[in-house]
């Protein structure tokens, strides 16, 4: 089975890798293999994640991978290991050196926790973790805030992706401050910038790509879901609409009615 992304969607590329879905999908907390597999066919998702700590604690995360492996590998996409878990950079760093020698892939996406209230970003560790690993040959798609500084210092260790959060890891808040992720991107132009966590809705994809990101990531909102294979088909054809709407260009608010038609004296 292979994912079917719309399209009239315009192409995208990550170290040279060319990709068609905006969408990127989680693999955890799926009720099943089965149900897993069809979702990310459904999703049309060519990036799914993984998380190295949950395979190596065994459980139904370490049962899931012969069949993620078998459905990315069908259809050509990518794996994207990640650090979930990892509250330092040098365990992040080290996690990340068992996940390239499991997975035989240079992608990360590196997650260094600061808060475990929040499960907020630490940015001092994630930018030391992201400057050891780029040197040591990875691609690193960091999750981290929408701090613009933060971002910058991370797009100057080498970054070729920043992935900062719309809320908390799986509250399905949507996006909580769309000021300073709208103030993100039109300080990042060139930048490309994934909204990861805390989505819950495909209103709330839709509504990070009429930001203009390129890109948004989840997990629980599908695989929670008591649909996972129908919402991830309603994720894609959020993030598609939201795309479309960002290029076709959304109108400013207003403060006051604007009539469509003259309104006589």
């Amino acid at each position: 089975m292979t994912p079917t992304p719309h399209p009239a969607e315009r192409h995208w590329s990550v170290d040279g890798v060319e990709l068609r879905s905006r969408l990127l999908l989680g693999s955890a907390s799926f009720p099943s293999a089965t149900v897993m597999r069809d979702a990310i066919v459904a999703s049309g998702a060519e990036v799914v994640t993984v998380g190295l700590k949950r395979i190596s604690q065994g459980g139904e995360a370490a049962e899931f991978v012969p069949t993620l492996l078998e459905t990315v590998r069908s259809f050509g996409g990518r794996l994207l290991p990640n650090t979930a878990g990892c509250f330092d950079a040098q365990s992040a760093i080290s996690t990340a050196m068992m996940a390239r020698e499991l997975f035989d892939t240079n992608w990360i996406k590196l997650e260094v926790i600061g808060d475990r209230g929040s499960l907020q970003p630490d940015p001092v560790e994630l930018v030391e973790a992201a400057r050891v690993l780029v040197r040591e040959g990875f691609v690193v798609w960091p999750y981290c805030t929408d701090d613009v500084v933060s971002c910058r210092r991370l797009l100057d260790a080498g970054c070729p992706v920043l992935m900062p959060w719309g809320a908390p890891i799986g509250s399905g808040q949507g996006l909580l401050n769309p000021f300073a992720l709208q103030y993100l991107r039109r300080s990042l132009p060139q930048a490309l910038l994934i909204v990861d966590a805390g989505i819950g809705a495909p209103s709330h994809a839709a509504h990070a790509m009429e930001l203009g990101y390129d890109a948004v990531l989840l997990c629980s909102a599908v695989s929670r879901a008591r649909d996972p294979i129908e919402m991830a088909g309603a994720f894609a054809a959020a993030v598609h609409a939201g795309r479309s709407a960002w290029r076709a260009g959304v109108i400013g608010r207003s403060e006051q009615a604007i009539p469509s038609t003259a309104v006589g004296s």
